[in-house]
Parts: C-alpha cells; structure tokens; sequence
C-alpha cells in the first residue's frame, strides 16, 4: 500500500474549519501529533478552549475527513483540550490562580448583561472548566440571588473564601450587605471596593474568571478597564438602534484601553412563545450581526428572549443548570463556546509573575 505522508494529513487538517474559533486546525494550533505507517494514521489534537461535550463528536468528524482521502485506509483521532492564560492589556500581569478574566459588559442597562454573565459563567463548566464569577455592580449586585446563594462568606480577616453556587466560585457585594441597603459610594469608593473583592478572594486555579461589569462606560468601567487584567471582553446588547448605540460606546471604550473584544452577543434575539412556541423578533433582527461585521468582530451567539430564563434567575436556579438539555440552554453553550474558542486564539500570556529577588550583604 502506498505509504502516506504527513504532509497530506497535515493538508486534510488545514481543510478542516473550527467552527468555534473560525479557523482551520492546523493554524489554530491544534495538531499536536500525526504518524503515519501501512496506509493507517494517528492524530493527536488539543483545543485551547473547553471542551467536554466536543471531544467524541470532533474525533469522529475529523476521522471521517480523514478516510475520506486517498492512501489513508484507517485513521484515529484523539482529542482533548486544555485552557492557556492569554495576554492581558498593557503591561498587567495576570492574576496567580486565574488563568483568564473575561469581561461582560454593555453600554447600558435593561439588556440582559447579567443573566447572559451566569449563564456564560456555567456553560464554560458544564464543559469542563474551573469557572469563577465576579458582580462587580456595587450599586444593583444580583448575581447572588440569580445563583441563589447567601450568607457572609467566610474570612479569615485578611482573606475571603469565595461562595459556592451551581459548582461556581462567587463573590459580590451583595454578600456583605443587606439586599436592601443602597450604596450611597462615590466612584473611588466603588472601584477600590471592586478591587477588593477581585484580589483579596481566594479563588482557586480558575480558568475563568467572569466578571459582571456595571452597565455604562462611565469612570467606574473605564478605571477597572485599565487596572484589573482582562484578557477579552464581551458586549451585550439587544437588536434594536437604541441598544447597538450604547453597546459601540462600550466596544471603542475596551479598544482605547487595549482590552481585545472577543466579540458581540445579541440577547433576546427573538421571543419564544410560552403556550406555542411560536418565535418572533420582538425587538428587530440583524442588529448584532450588523454590529459585528461593521467593527469586524465575531457574533457570538443569539440569546433567546424566554420566561424559563427568567424564572430560573429569579429562582436562583439559572436554566443552563436547571435544564442543561433544553434548547435555550444548548444556545447558550453554543455562546460559550464561541467565546472561548476566539479567546484561545488570542496572544499567550509570556509574562511570569516571578518573586522578587533580594541581595543582601551578610
């Protein structure tokens, strides 16, 4: 039999489109090993993004792309993933047990930024990764009660250990003060509120970290946009003109401070029907997608406008965890997915956090 050669393999691979990351195997930096003997080949592939409910269904693709060619007459195919830290902007340094901080964020409030942030937050776990989320909305924290979780997290005077919820590592102000209690704070008490809870929680060895941004581009945003280390940003907005307007304002801000902008996700992209089913663009179409392409950016996802959305947050129990197996909950982790997928194509984090050396005459 004809013996085939790598570089046809290799060739085959290139062919074959990530649809999470939109590009090829071979430039996306998947192919780890191909050997070839007597017309069978063995590929090794590593996504850079999670991937638990992939790996079976990609290896049985890429097989079959494989056989397809001519020589090759069994192929096997492997296929995992692991999570890199990616470059954050200027010149911060990522933080020790967070590989990634992604930002969510919208220009304005009403559309939906904080239930998209949770159910961001557990599709990244359902498929496999350590996932933390972070309400950095001093003034309206709500990520508490869409998790249903409570209580004062547990101290040890100088340390938080964060709450736990769905799996999920948490923390917000809501757990430190009443649900009731305004914060009645000017910006420098609210940005070095925020940055206490980022660096003085434990986390522990996440992947990602989501942090809830308060809706606006105010100082608030623009100040953790320059000091906390975001390796990509998100932007929520809803189809209509009046959302997109506010949701460009946040999308040139992240630009000016050099945060990359993994792309745009358009939430409550059509109203399903609880009796019917019935699926109607309430608040207009083609906004998102109108958006991504004129600021070449990728469209994440559309997000369903549905009362069990609703329900689950008000429950504290969000509807990717509460029905993993519906269709609201599948578009979500089709979001998530994507999300990280562009993010594990962004630039290598190089730079190690090394401890500081002192010399000292003895």
């Amino acid at each position: 039999m004809e013996q085939i050669s790598r570089e046809a393999v290799e060739a085959q691979l290139a062919r074959i489109i990530d649809y999470n990351t939109d590009v090829d195997l071979v430039s996306g930096g998947c192919v780890r090993d191909i050997r070839t003997e007597d017309g069978q080949v063995a590929v090794e592939l590593r996504l850079g993004y999670p991937a638990a409910g992939l790996c079976e269904g990609m290896a049985a693709h890429v097989q079959g792309k494989l056989e397809s060619v001519p020589g090759i007459a069994k192929a096997s195919v492997k296929v995992d993933w692991k999570v890199l830290s990616h470059k954050v902007q200027g010149e911060l340094t990522p933080l020790a047990p967070i590989r990634n901080i992604i930002a969510v964020a919208s220009g304005k409030g009403g559309v939906g930024k904080s239930s998209t942030a949770v159910n961001l937050a557990l599709s990244l776990q359902r498929d496999g990764a350590s996932v933390g989320i972070l309400d950095a909305d001093i003034y309206g924290p709500s990520i508490p009660r869409m998790l249903g979780a409570s209580g004062q997290p547990d101290t040890d005077g100088k340390r938080i250990t964060p709450k736990r919820a769905h799996g999920l590592q948490l923390m917000s102000i809501g757990f430190l003060i009443d649900e009731e209690t305004p914060m009645i704070w000017r910006g420098p008490m609210v940005t070095s509120a925020l940055q206490q809870l980022l660096n003085e929680t434990n986390w522990e060895n996440l992947d990602y970290l989501v942090i809830d941004l308060p809706p606006g581009t105010g100082d608030i945003q623009l100040t953790l946009a320059q000091n906390v280390p975001v390796a990509g940003a998100v932007i929520v907005t809803t189809p209509q003109d009046i959302a997109l307007l506010d949701a460009r304002k946040a999308l040139q801000m992240f630009r000016k401070v050099e945060v990359p902008v993994l792309g745009v996700v358009e939430n409550m992209s059509t109203h399903i029907c609880s009796n019917c089913g019935h699926q109607e663009a309430i608040f207009g179409s083609g906004g998102g997608a109108a958006m991504a392409e004129q600021y070449d950016i990728p469209l994440l996802g559309q997000l369903p406008l549905a009362i069990e959305i609703r329900e689950g947050l008000d429950n504290g129990n969000p509807i990717v965890a509460a029905d993993p197996d519906s269709p609201i909950a599948a578009a979500y982790l089709e979001f998530a997915r994507r999300t990280s997928g562009v993010l594990s194509q962004q630039p290598r984090n190089l730079k190690l956090d090394l401890p500081k050396i002192q010399v000292q005459n003895t």
